[in-house]
């Protein structure tokens, strides 16, 4: 069974159900590390402690929940008992208002303030993010030291009916929902005709908008619907030459407080160290360009042959000017080479391409209605 209690505004869920059947063996090192570090579990005399995760609240958020935990389990098999792990849920604001663009809420961080909050005032011990959700700076006392083994990065392309099964094949003036500007340049650069409406709410929402007629199509990270089982509702996945993903789409990011040893000591034990390179240089790219939601950005990085290859992307709103670069290093250069061609398209795109994006208002950035 798996109860809820409401606590100071947070849905604690203390999680019994889906527990593996079978816990894997935890090796000498690890339980010679436990028997010995009794403190990171409790304080003398006292019970051990849960640890708490913080997560947004939408079907893909809890998802992503749920995989951190059985991960821990997988490495820490004593956080299987009752109650040694709570999943305590949160609304931000960026789940709360719909019916506005993020742009026009004022883009990064609106799906993790709240998260941060929390996790500042000790109500959870860590936060699970989607990454490209997360801004390039971190509150001071904070750390993201660790992502999971990173899903397809791809977009997912969406027909109504299925019969139309990439971005080229789109009649003229077929009608997109998408809360991206990133997608909305990419596509709109390929065919100017197309309507991009501002799609938001969870995946959820949004297919069934998309069932009841309200756009043509949509595009929605695979990995989203592949981590809830639903990449069958896909026409298409799209490649990087079609549809350059978002930095860190496809990634998750667990947070901590700076000082908390436990948290620390739990979350490292699971981190991936290539998705934390790719992420480091895509990020990398971002901050470069001090990206943010009124600006189309698209950045990939991946592993090839034991070198980093990465590919960025900016573009006007309307797709009428893109710039593009593709670089590649050492693994050891992750955080340079993405800084590196951040500060090149900064360069090729020039001071005019940015000034106008910051004078454009977003009612003309967008071009859209809300649906």
């Amino acid at each position: 069974m798996t109860m809820k209690i409401a606590i100071a505004g947070i849905l604690v869920v203390a999680v019994t159900a889906f527990v593996p059947s079978t816990q894997p063996p935890i090796n000498a090192q690890r339980q010679a590390f436990l028997n010995t570090n009794t403190a990171l579990f409790m304080a003398d005399g006292e019970a051990p402690q849960p640890l708490r995760i913080g997560t947004r609240g939408s079907p893909l958020a809890l998802a992503q929940a749920y995989e951190t935990r059985k991960r821990l389990i997988a490495e820490f098999p004593e956080l299987d008992e009752d109650g040694m792990i709570e999943i305590c849920v949160m609304k931000t604001q960026g789940d709360m208002i719909l019916d506005k663009s993020l742009m026009e809420l004022g883009g990064k961080g609106l799906f993790t303030k709240e998260l941060d909050t929390a996790l500042l005032g000790n109500e959870v011990d860590i936060c699970v993010h989607s990454m490209k959700d997360v801004p390039t700076w971190l509150p001071d006392g904070t750390i993201l030291p660790c992502n999971l083994p990173r899903e397809d990065t791809n977009d997912a392309f969406i027909y109504k009916d299925g019969t139309v099964k990439s971005i080229e094949e789109l009649p003229d003036h077929s009608v997109i929902g998408t809360a991206s500007l990133r997608r909305q340049a990419q596509l709109m650069a390929k065919n100017p005709t197309l309507k991009c409406v501002n799609f938001r709410g969870n995946v959820q929402t949004r297919l069934r908008k998309l069932d009841d007629g309200v756009v043509d199509a949509t595009l929605l990270a695979i990995a989203g619907l592949k981590r809830m089982g639903m990449e069958g509702c896909a026409t298409s996945v799209l490649e990087w030459d079609e549809m350059l993903p978002a930095v860190a789409q496809g990634a998750i990011g667990i947070q901590c407080r700076s000082d908390d040893e436990r948290s620390l000591k739990f979350i490292t034990a699971i981190g991936h160290e290539e998705t934390q390179v790719c992420v480091t240089c895509e990020r990398a790219f971002l901050e470069a360009l001090d990206g943010n939601c009124k600006t189309p950005i698209a950045g990939q990085a991946r592993i090839v042959d034991g070198k980093i290859k990465f590919r960025g992307l900016i573009a006007m709103p309307d797709g009428s000017q893109k710039f593009t670069i593709d670089s590649e290093g050492e693994i050891a250069d992750a955080h340079k080479i993405g800084k590196e061609a951040g500060e090149k398209l900064k360069s090729d795109a020039g001071d005019t391409f940015f000034e106008m994006m910051v004078e454009m208002s977003p009612q003309q950035v967008l071009g859209q209605i809300t649906k």
